[in-house]
């Protein structure tokens, strides 16, 4: 592979316009860099904006890759992922098409601390209280302490663990459901296990979903499961709003099983003018997918995918998320080899 020394980038979905702030943006110096601060939807648009760059840097997955863009993106020659690679990039497409893809690491730690802020809003309706006083209004709920009650975490992984500890700490019983390597993790911490899947509903007063999102697993929560849980049950969901089959939550809400509901994620994002049914619904806490958007998390995402993009550009290709790639063709006549 020969070395390129000025890659044209992209990177597209830069809400905040934050990235050129970050002290990792001066690893790409040597790059031609572009910014895009908006959200495209649609190959066509997607296409004509793209077609002319030789790297893209994605945020995790607000655009998709798929295999008729790429047919659109002649020049494409490496994808650097902020975080892992998941189902918005077609991996096999683009291995087809002689582009790269490297992934990256990221922490748990701000979306862990989202959540928990998230449970402590909800059930002392802190919104909602801070709003009242600021209108000229005194007290009007009655919240509820977390010391005492049941937790449940759906996931003992790199989040599940800490939101766990968190419960843990603030004096709440603490369950586990998941697949079976999940819950052995869990009970080798010391946590218990719910004895089934429709007891670890019915039974947590607070119940926080921390599963990855794939084909296995979308749609993983249905009515059925929100059904069971009590009118003054918490559902928490900072993972994927695919994980919950399609306006399962909205309805379950609507008939008061659960209660309350905290969400950080949504089906399309992002979420303009209140367009979702759960923003605006009286019984629910949302937030604008910000669990990860942290300027630590955010040196760590896009340090690392810069310093991917560097490596590439200087021939390495030993963390590729589709080495086979290296032996086709196309990649080969990209990279003038």
């Amino acid at each position: 592979m020969t070395t390129m020394k000025n890659l044209r980038i992209a990177i597209p979905d830069d809400y905040q316009n934050c990235v050129r702030s970050l002290a990792c943006f001066t690893k790409l110096a040597a790059h031609q860099v572009t910014v895009f601060n908006d959200t495209l939807h649609g190959v066509p648009a997607l296409a004509e904006r793209l077609q002319s760059f030789d790297a893209l840097v994605l945020t995790r997955e607000r655009t998709a890759i798929s295999a008729a863009l790429l047919e659109r993106l002649p020049n494409l020659r490496v994808i650097s992922q902020t975080g892992k690679v998941a189902e918005h990039i077609d991996i096999a497409a683009c291995t087809a098409r002689g582009v790269a893809v490297v992934d990256g690491r990221g922490s748990g730690a701000a979306t862990a601390e989202l959540t928990w802020a998230l449970v402590l809003a909800s059930r002392r309706y802190l919104v909602d209280e801070v709003n009242r006083l600021q209108a000229g209004q005194w007290q009007g709920h009655l919240g509820q302490q977390l010391s005492g009650q049941r937790l449940g975490v759906w996931s003992y992984g790199r989040i599940g663990r800490q939101i766990a500890a968190y419960g843990r700490a603030f004096g709440m019983q603490v369950w586990v459901w998941g697949r079976e390597a999940s819950l052995a993790d869990a009970r080798a911490d010391g946590f218990e296990v719910a004895p089934s899947r429709e007891a670890f509903f019915a039974g947590s007063d607070v119940l926080s979903l921390h599963v990855r999102l794939n084909a296995q697993t979308r749609g993983l929560i249905t009515a059925a499961d929100l059904a069971l849980m009590r009118p003054d049950a918490l559902f928490v969901n900072t993972s994927r709003a695919e994980l919950v089959a399609d306006g399962a939550l909205v309805a379950a809400l609507e008939q008061g099983h659960p209660g309350f509901a905290a969400v950080d994620v949504y089906e399309a994002e992002p979420v303009l003018g209140a367009q979702h049914p759960l923003v605006r619904h009286p019984r629910a806490l949302c937030t604008p997918h910000i669990g990860y958007v942290e300027r630590d998390n955010y040196e760590l995402y896009f340090g690392t995918a810069f310093d991917n993009l560097n490596a590439f550009a200087a021939g390495q290709t030993n963390s590729l998320v589709n080495p086979e790639v290296l032996t086709t063709d196309r990649y080969k006549s990209l990279q003038g080899a």
